[in-house]
């Protein structure tokens, strides 16, 4: 008799256990039957760079979800959030995130101005490397803030839109220029430019109103906002190739089961990917579609250039002590490639 009773006990212990047991596996492996959806949005419009990277993203998380989480985009500012704003705007519960443009976030954390610092990189797959190595401190900074990095895009090589061609140093008194953050800004002031650090809505307003003349932007953004109209001409000084991030709220991302997370984290990887692909190429069909629309391309005077190389070096070693040794250590990295 002794031992049908202790089976029955083991048998209780092991019913008792694969009970206490039940909710957390149905937690873990049940789907989720709620539609999702992130509101995510961009100042720039669907055709540039940064608004083909969040089409990608909206893509490839609805495939890999099976529709479960969507994606709704806005383009062109058309939610009046600009990228320095997106951060709090999805805190505030207004969107869920966005793709900002890097420099606009440097008033979060300063390393996140990386990309912009001006002549680091020249050409693509340095500017990948570099951001390979920051990307912990970018993740960092926005975890911080509690954001969850999503991907990358490295934007083509910024350059100088201007109403006028530029001949060489002695031009720049000249320049009313926006700037896209505060580094560039003080460095083309410290070149002589009258330059001030403005979103591109602002920036637009004031091209159109004749009170700028000029841009610094990439044919990419200045492409895609047609700023032919206004500036025909663009010297390719390669001042850098910054990037924009897209981000989404922490909390936003963890209440996915985690199957679901790591699905559109393979949806990010997928499209930071895709955007470097799409950089090959870019700037070449940038420049086509610029001298069809009666842009004058060129290479900048020597001078111009030993200007903007000479006014950038107060502010590059301004940010590496604001933003610590950790980056400083990257760019170090960056300059011995």
């Amino acid at each position: 008799m002794r031992y049908p009773a202790k089976r029955i006990r083991v048998i209780f212990a092991l019913v008792a256990l694969v009970l206490s047991l039940a909710p957390a596996v149905a937690e873990v492996t049940s789907p989720v039957t709620s539609q999702i959806t992130w509101q995510m949005t961009t100042e720039y419009p669907e055709n540039n760079i940064s608004g083909i990277g969040l089409v990608t993203f909206a893509s490839r998380v609805s495939e890999r979800t099976n529709g479960v989480v969507t994606v709704t985009n806005a383009f062109d500012n058309r939610l009046k959030i600009n990228s320095g704003e997106m951060p709090r705007a999805a805190l505030d519960g207004r969107i869920a995130g966005g793709d900002a443009f890097a420099g606009a976030l440097s008033g979060v954390d300063p390393v996140l101005g990386l990309s912009t610092l001006p002549f680091l990189v020249q050409s693509a797959e340095l500017a990948r490397a570099t951001n390979l190595r920051a990307r912990p401190l970018y993740e960092k900074a926005l975890a911080a803030r509690g954001l969850k990095l999503l991907y990358l895009t490295i934007w083509p090589a910024t350059g100088l839109w201007s109403e006028r061609a530029l001949q060489g140093a002695g031009d720049l008194p000249a320049l009313n220029l926006r700037a896209y953050d505060s580094n560039s800004s003080e460095v083309m002031r410290a070149a002589g430019a009258n330059a001030q650090f403005l979103p591109m809505d602002a920036a637009l307003a004031g091209l159109k109103e004749h009170r700028l003349n000029a841009f610094l932007t990439s044919g990419d953004g200045g492409a895609g906002r047609k700023l032919w109209d206004f500036l025909p001409h663009f010297t390719a000084i390669n001042y850098a190739m910054p990037v924009s991030i897209a981000f989404v709220r922490d909390d936003v991302f963890t209440a996915l089961p985690e199957p679901m997370q790591r699905e559109v984290l393979a949806a990010a990887a997928e499209t930071e990917q895709s955007q470097f692909a799409l950089l090959a190429h870019r700037t070449s069909e940038n420049y086509a579609r610029m001298r069809d629309n009666g842009v004058a391309i060129a290479e900048p005077a020597q001078s111009l250039l030993a200007a903007l190389r000479k006014a950038a070096s107060a502010t590059v070693t301004a940010w590496e002590v604001q933003a610590g040794a950790d980056a400083a250590a990257i760019v170090e990295w960056a300059r011995q490639q």
